[in-house]
Order: structure tokens, then C-alpha cells, then sequence
């Protein structure tokens, strides 16, 4: 009976399934459809069995099984012969995708996958800009643009009153404009080396991927002043004559010797006190 049972397992093989796909990185833009194209070569009069399932860094989840969709997918995907059309596709869709097949005939079992990622396309949100109100001339001044939500990541524009700065290339007019910034379009700064009164604006951001319409803070005016170096010495001087007329101040009084006299008046007083406190002590002993 053993052998018999040993026999009847080795009769049974398992050979490959030659499955296709239409296309292997699917990009569908967010809360449109995506099809997953998962396509075999086999015998219709065969016993096909297909599974989905999403391979994700905490482990492998079934998306399709046993003749129904479940998780997320439940309700809106839908099966094309082997393959997955997912409607209003959300962000969380995106991931790596396994579509596996098997199929049993005369005795033989044939298995085989295919493996699929799905990006989700997602249009940029409004930008978050950091400009500062006020500035001195000669100083650094790094203005910042940043939105977090968009794939691929967004690239920014920077515009000053309105007209779109040009990026520092080092060549043609940009490099004869001689321009006082440096502007990345990847990270969304906009820096000053040396601001100067020119640089004096309205400033707005405006960040774009390629998905969507693009995107903008709202515009806020940089005003760029020359450091006022009178003004500054004047304080200066102020605030020395103060200190000079303290100083003299003190040195006068000590001259006419108030201090002294208030610590002789002091010691005085002291002196009266204790004695007082001597008499009294004295008077009592002698009763």
C-alpha cells in the first residue's frame, strides 16, 4: 500500500505556463481605471485556477481569490478573462501585483506567474512657501516651495511679480543678466547670495509634475532695504553719551563724598544704638 501510494505521487508532474502580460508597469492617473493584463496559453477545456495577490514589504495579501475580490479592491475591480480592471484607482494602489495561474490535465499539473507594478499617477497640492517680508541688502536670503503629495515628485517654478525667474545655467543670458539667485527646480529653493534693493518683489511658487494642473502659493512681497549705517551710529553714540553722563554721575557724587557721609551716618546710628543697649544692660544690674 505504501509503494503503491509512492508510485501514484511520482505520476504526478507539474510543468510551466507560458503567461503573458500587455504590460508590465502600468501608470494610471489617480481615481481613473488601470488594467492589469495577466494572459495564458492553455487548453479552455482545462480546470484553470487563478489567484492575485500584492506583494508588499510587510508580507503577500490575496487581491483575488477563490472567485471574488477582496480588501480595498472589493467593489471596484472587476475580472477580464485572467486579468484585473480596477476602476477610481486611489494611491494606495499602487504596489507590485502577482497574477498566478494553474491548471490540471491528463494527470499533470501547470502552474506559472506574472509580475506587475501599478504606479499611481497623483496631481501636485498646493505648495507651501516660506518668503520673508523683509530683508537687508548684501545679506543670504533662501526662500522655500514644497508640496509632499504628488507622483511623481513635483518640480517648482518661482515667479516675481508674476514673470518666471530664469535658472542660472551659466550660459547665454542668464549668465549675462548676471543674477543675483540660484534657483533649484528640483528642491524648491530660490537663494540669494547677495540680495539687493532690485530683488525688491512680489513672489509666488508654482509646482507641477506632469499629472493634473499645476499648482501655487499665494504671492507675498520681499522688501529689500540698504542698512541704515547712520542710524546705527547714532544709536551707538546715544547709548555711549549715557553711559558717559553715568559714569560722571557716579564719579561726582563719590567726589562730594555722598557716599561717605552715608556710611558715617550709618555708622552712627549704629553706634547709638548699641550704646543704648549697653546703658540699659548696665542700669538693670546695678537694681
Amino acid at each position: 500500500m505504501a509503494n503503491s501510494s509512492m508510485a501514484g505521487k511520482s505520476d504526478h508532474k507539474v510543468s510551466g505556463i507560458s503567461i503573458e502580460t500587455d504590460n508590465k508597469n502600468v501608470k494610471a492617473e489617480e481615481f481613473k481605471e488601470a488594467i492589469l493584463s495577466c494572459k495564458h496559453k492553455f487548453s479552455k477545456e482545462a480546470s484553470v485556477r487563478i489567484e492575485w495577490k500584492k506583494l508588499q514589504s510587510r508580507g503577500v495579501s490575496f487581491v483575488y481569490y477563490n472567485g471574488e475580490f477582496t480588501g480595498d479592491l472589493r467593489g471596484r475591480a472587476e475580472m477580464l478573462n485572467t486579468g484585473i480592471h480596477i476602476r477610481n484607482v486611489t494611491r494606495k494602489d499602487s504596489g507590485t501585483y502577482r497574477c498566478e495561474i494553474s491548471a490540471r490535465s491528463d494527470e499533470r499539473q501547470h502552474v506559472g506567474e506574472a509580475i506587475i507594478t501599478l504606479t499611481v499617477l497623483v496631481a501636485p497640492t498646493t505648495p507651501v512657501c516660506e518668503i520673508p517680508s523683509s530683508a537687508m541688502t548684501g545679506t543670504v536670503v533662501e526662500l522655500s516651495c514644497k508640496e509632499t503629495e504628488g507622483s511623481p515628485p513635483s518640480e517648482y517654478q518661482w515667479y516675481k511679480n508674476g514673470v518666471a525667474l530664469r535658472e542660472k545655467t551659466g550660459t547665454g543670458s542668464a549668465r549675462a543678466a548676471n543674477l543675483t539667485y540660484t534657483m533649484n527646480k528640483k528642491s524648491g529653493t530660490l537663494l540669494f547670495n547677495t540680495v539687493t534693493k532690485n530683488d525688491t518683489g512680489e513672489y509666488f511658487c508654482e509646482a507641477f509634475n506632469g499629472i493634473g494642473l499645476s499648482q501655487r502659493c499665494s504671492a507675498k512681497r520681499m522688501q529689500v532695504d540698504d542698512l541704515n549705517i547712520s542710524a546705527i551710529i547714532a544709536a551707538v553714540v546715544c547709548v555711549a553719551l549715557v553711559m558717559s553722563l553715568c559714569g560722571l554721575g557716579v564719579f561726582y557724587a563719590q567726589k562730594k563724598g555722598y557716599f561717605t557721609k552715608e556710611s558715617s551716618s550709618q555708622k552712627k546710628t549704629n553706634y547709638q544704638s548699641t550704646s543704648e543697649k549697653d546703658f540699659k544692660h548696665t542700669k538693670s544690674f546695678v537694681i
